[in-house]
């Protein structure tokens, strides 16, 4: 065969070969899958469309990309807070690479609003999220920052019983202690539905759910510890607090309780058994190195959770729901939530959802529905809470498999972007936190250099300070342009 005729032949295979990338399709596969290829019955023949077969070169510069992003903050990322308020130095980074938050039209006095919240002298800030958010990750970066500049201490909130570990205080209950969580759908949902602002409660006695819930005369009391004490595991200020809240409800039966600082008795007290939800607090001079509290009781109240706070200044309350939507707020009774909101009385509220639901998108009518349930129950809390202000973080970038490579969920962004115009459209300011890693398939950059984990979903606890630095740069660079 003359040489010709080959080049010909090679020719018009490559060009068959080419012209099958056209007519590829993706091929949804169980566990959120895609594969590219030819449906052939029950298998499928591998083959890539001509988008995948094109995109190795925009791979290498969308890496460069993300690269400049990571490094240029890392540079700012604090491991402490100097003791007295300082403000940040942001010439060491170049602030062009910051995603910045987006407001809604009246972004002037939405900024203001949150620099005389910040500034008041008494800032409470509610942090709810997914299992992003467990153990304090993110929540305890923006406390710290936050607190370096503008004063205060301590962890904030704290459930009595855990699921996970909390890095930021030592919260250790007696065995006998039952979690109750509203978000947690192997649970049997609570009749009265109370399970407060921080949407989960605790119990030394397990829940009655008959209707009848007279206390039977032959049970015997019953004794429950909750012993606290102040975390080295990460910042100082964190370590620091001189109030400790006991936050409870739905006591209906006598409770007595004693306090116990360094071993010695310094309280013994009765609940208060009005049914109605009520907190119990607890003053010190100093940090105390260990407190007990020790409560007996026939029947339990719901105990809603601690709150670890200094004098004065921002306290910010993380509140991790393990697998939630951030759908779950307009099923729990009102009037506790709005009693716990009137005494705890948050001037911010952070919402931080989406990455539970990306995987089961199927459409663009799905994340239409989800924007729609997600302002309804936004403006629940609102309600609620008609003085506070408002900060919706979006889902980070998170990867399925494609073909062998893990590329992100396809209906990713466009719920980003409906989730930018829901918050903005309802007086909502919007951080996107895909953009701010880089955006589309970030998320392996990420997972190569140990910043988050191999499920392609968590960050690690590097890569949860940078993406937490991020966040805080782009809120106070906002501040400071505010001024000017």
């Amino acid at each position: 065969m003359n040489p010709k005729k080959i080049s010909v032949f090679v020719f018009l295979v490559l060009a068959a070969l080419l012209a099958l990338t056209l007519v590829s399709q993706s091929i949804n596969q169980p566990g959120g899958k895609t594969e590219e290829g030819f449906s052939l019955g029950f298998s499928i023949l591998k083959y890539p469309k001509l988008s995948s077969f094109m995109q190795s070169s925009d791979k290498v510069e969308h890496k460069k990309e993300i690269d400049s992003i990571v490094q240029n903050i890392q540079t700012a990322v604090v491991e402490e807070i100097p003791e007295k308020p300082e403000t940040p130095n942001f010439s060491v980074i170049d602030t062009s690479k910051i995603v910045r938050i987006d407001y809604p039209e009246n972004k002037v006095a939405f900024l203001e609003t949150l620099r005389s919240q910040f500034t008041s002298g008494n800032c409470r800030i509610v942090h709810y999220g997914d299992s992003q958010l467990e153990g304090d990750r993110i929540s305890a970066y923006v406390r710290n920052r936050l607190q370096g500049l503008y004063g205060g201490t301590g962890p904030g909130f704290i459930p009595v019983e855990q699921v996970y570990e909390h890095i930021s205080a030592i919260v250790t209950p007696s065995a006998n202690w039952l979690r109750y969580a509203a978000f947690d759908p192997t649970q049997r949902r609570l009749e009265h539905r109370k399970y407060g602002i921080y949407t989960s409660l605790s119990r030394f006695t397990p829940h009655r759910y008959e209707k009848d819930s007279l206390v039977p005369p032959n049970l015997e009391v019953q004794k429950a510890t909750i012993r606290i004490e102040p975390s080295s595991r990460l910042y100082g200020r964190l370590a620091k607090y001189t109030r400790v809240g006991l936050h409870y409800g739905e006591c209906l039966s006598p409770t007595r309780i004693n306090v116990y600082q360094d071993g010695a008795l310094i309280k013994s007290d009765s609940l208060i058994t009005d049914g109605r939800y009520h907190q119990y607090l607890m003053r010190f001079s100093t940090t105390p190195n260990e407190i007990v509290i020790e409560l007996e009781g026939k029947v339990s109240p719901d105990f809603y959770g601690i709150t670890l706070d200094g004098d004065g200044g921002v306290s910010l309350d993380n509140v991790a729901m393990r697998g939630a939507s951030g759908t779950i707020f307009v099923s729990q009774n009102s009037q506790v939530f709005s009693q716990m909101s009137s005494v705890l009385n948050p001037d911010i509220f952070i919402f931080q959802y989406g990455g539970n639901t990306v995987p089961y998108l199927k459409d663009k009518k799905g994340v239409e529905n989800y924007t729609r349930y997600m302002l309804s129950n936004i403006n629940w809390v609102r309600r609620h809470n008609p003085k506070a202000t408002i900060l919706f973080i979006g889902p980070a970038d998170m990867s399925t498999s494609m073909n062998g490579a893990m590329v992100t969920y396809p209906l990713l962004p466009y719920l980003n972007e409906k989730l930018r115009e829901m918050c903005l459209k309802n007086n909502i300011a919007y951080w996107s936190m895909y953009e701010a890693m880089g955006g589309e398939n970030s998320m392996p950059y990420w997972v190569d250099q140990k910043l988050a984990s191999t499920d392609y979903t968590h960050f690690s606890s590097g890569g949860t300070r940078i993406i937490s630095e991020l966040f805080f740069t782009a809120l106070q660079l906002d501040l400071k342009d505010n001024l000017n």
